[in-house]
């Protein structure tokens, strides 16, 4: 029977850790991908249990298993931006080069995910070095927050000036491009810099929104910006978008009751048309 399909949809693939809260992690990305008209696509890493409270459990997926995965939906769906987050061990590391290394013509951009909102460390020691010499080199964009630039970097962060200094050393360590991000500084604004190399730097900043229900930030933002990515959008204005999205997910969802901790976003507070293309 002769085939008469002749649109696809616009695919993205997360390789990330389940949070079984449903605010961060897979969950998070994929729903982003689906608000913003992409058809989401995911690679487990490791299975969280956590609620809005915090983290109890980490069950790490085996390295041949999450290698399956990817493999799995690029030679068949064919993603046209990947985001990764939660990468728990070294031989995970490995595994998703290895793969990277054959599919370079896809942008990456990769959620440097390190420790929870509650502090539980999501990361094994000696999976950071690995992360810096190996993966970081390969993507388009890490987009790490304080915490995580500070462990990439190996300084503190503690005011503005702190954040363009840590992004430099993370771009000369191997990054191609570098969004640090200001959400944990004192102030009424989030203040977020992207450094595309040591003279296209891009500050952003937005009024804060005072709630609770901020889990999963990191992980929605990341993926918006893989979502503009996919759709053809700059780095810079992948970002200015994907920012736009959190910051009014935030503000519809700031007085939402879920669970009794820190709440997730809004994620479909403006759903979009899924996009679909003429093939």
């Amino acid at each position: 029977m002769k085939n008469h399909l002749r649109k696809r949809y616009l695919p993205v693939l997360t390789i990330a850790g389940s949070d079984s809260g449903g605010g961060a992690g897979i969950q998070a990305d994929l729903k982003t991908f689906s608000a913003l008209g992409c058809f989401g696509t995911s690679a487990i890493t490791a299975i969280t249990v956590q609620n809005t409270m915090g983290v109890k459990g980490i069950h790490s997926v085996p390295p041949d298993i999450i290698e399956g995965q990817i493999l799995a939906v690029l030679e068949d769906i064919k993603p046209k931006a990947i985001k990764i987050g939660m990468i728990d061990r070294p031989e995970v590391v490995e595994v998703i080069v290895k793969i990277l290394k054959n599919y370079s013509h896809i942008p990456v951009i990769f959620d440097p995910v390190m420790v929870a909102t509650s502090g539980h460390k999501l990361i094994h020691e000696e999976t950071i070095s690995v992360l810096s010499r190996e993966l970081i080199p390969l993507v388009k964009l890490v987009t790490p927050n304080m915490d995580e630039a500070a462990i990439l970097s190996g300084m503190e962060l503690n005011d503005k000036n702190s954040l363009e200094m840590a992004g430099m050393k993370i771009l000369s360590q191997g990054a191609n491009a570098v969004l640090v991000k200001g959400g944990h500084l004192k102030g009424e604004t989030v203040y977020d810099i992207l450094l595309e190399d040591a003279n296209q730097i891009t500050a952003f900043e937005s009024n804060k929104i005072h709630t609770m229900n901020v889990h999963g930030t990191g992980c929605t933002l990341s993926s918006a910006i893989a979502a503009e990515i996919a759709k053809g959008q700059t780095i810079a204005q992948a970002v200015k978008l994907a920012r736009n999205y959190v910051w009014m997910a935030i503000e519809e969802g700031k007085d939402v009751v879920t669970g009794s901790g820190n709440g997730p976003l809004n994620h479909f507070y403006n759903p979009q048309q899924i996009i679909k293309h003429d093939i």
